[in-house]
């Protein structure tokens, strides 16, 4: 991957990372310390989204760096735990994106 790629890719991940629910949330719900339906959960989840749909706007972004950062897995973990829905409007505008943003830098 070429320098100014990377860096974009950085820059993507490090945006998402700062807000991601999985990282300490999700543990308080599989230790029943906290619902998959409380409404703090449910609001840092939603900015999250947000954010990663930003992100995936990062110029510079390669495919492989875009498939790096391929929000289906973590959307997965989220689903699975029952914190968010398979549909989701936030999954579902979360998912576009990324294929939108997979088919920019296809077509460049």
């Amino acid at each position: 991957m070429d320098e100014p790629a990377e860096q974009a890719l950085q820059r993507a991940i490090s945006a998402i990372l700062q807000s991601d629910p999985l990282i300490k949330l999700l543990q308080q719900v599989r230790l029943g310390r906290m619902k998959p339906t409380d409404a703090g959960l449910r609001a840092v989840t939603e900015s999250w989204m947000g954010i990663y749909e930003k992100a995936l706007d990062t110029a510079g972004l390669s495919r492989s760096g875009l498939r790096r950062i391929d929000p289906a897995p973590r959307l997965a973990v989220l689903i699975d735990a029952g914190v968010l829905a398979a549909d989701h409007p936030g999954v579902m505008a979360l998912k576009a994106s990324y294929d939108r943003a997979v088919a920019r830098v296809t077509a460049e």
